[in-house]
């Protein structure tokens, strides 16, 4: 008898680590449902298990409610396996400088904290039910960013992260009682299209002397998805090729 289709909701997957995600649940024979601002490539959806790719905005509390209403009419009665709660963002001031404690307005902040912390709280909230259908597992993408002063991400992006990764050890206690994992992933310097010249310089501070690639994070969060995880929740991955230890 065929095991059933697990399915899986990626946000944030139109590029860079969601999208690398998203390929890798497809490559394990996973269904996937996904949204981002932008539209995937089109050839991503010749792939019949790529189910459902919903155009959102989730740092908008309506947008992202109208997403968790869709995918769940996607799903219907069926289980949902894993949710990876990816899209973030990292803003820059008018004067190209991150976002800091002294620069840059409070509302600039509020507009991180929505995408960063309170889109994972809807959606955990939101797939809830699907999720204890499945037994299925949580993925928060946090960041080293989020454990240390870090020169280029700014501190409205590391405070928020900080705070998903409290707020992943909160998910994990709530929500065992229905029987769904809640783990995060922290990566450090990953190499994708928005990676500038000046992360260059972080690689000598890097134990394995190489930036990270997609696939990296990727390979990590579809493994905490899997059997081998069953009992690990609670937890956060640093996949920063030992930049973390320093």
């Amino acid at each position: 008898m065929t095991a059933a289709v697990k399915s899986v909701v990626v946000t944030g997957a139109s590029r860079g680590i969601g999208h690398a995600i998203a390929r890798r649940f497809l490559a394990e024979g996973w269904r996937v449902i996904t949204c981002a601002r932008a539209d995937v490539p089109k050839e991503c959806m010749i792939d019949r298990n790529w189910a459902k790719h919903i155009v959102a905005d989730l740092s908008d509390p309506g947008s992202a409610e109208a997403f968790v209403a869709r995918a769940n009419d996607v799903l219907g009665d069926a289980p949902l396996h894993a949710l990876i709660n990816n899209a973030g963002v990292s803003p820059k001031t008018p004067y190209k400088e991150r976002l800091g404690v002294l620069n840059g307005s409070i509302d600039g902040w509020k507009e991180v904290f929505e995408l960063n912390f309170y889109a994972p709280l809807r959606l955990a909230r939101g797939f809830a039910s699907a999720l204890h259908r499945g037994k299925g597992a949580i993925v928060n993408i946090t960041s080293i960013a989020g454990h240390y002063v870090h020169p280029f991400a700014g501190s409205a992006y590391s405070t928020s992260k900080a705070a998903l990764s409290g707020l992943t050890r909160e998910m994990a206690a709530e929500m065992a009682q229905l029987g769904i994992r809640v783990n995060a992933v922290a990566p450090g310097e990953i190499r994708t299209e928005m990676i500038s010249a000046e992360y260059e310089a972080l690689v000598p501070r890097i134990p394995l002397e190489r930036m990270g690639t997609t696939d990296d994070v990727a390979g990590t969060v579809f493994r905490l998805c899997g059997p081998d995880f069953d009992y690990v929740t609670g937890t956060e991955v640093f996949v920063t090729g030992g930049q973390h230890l320093y």
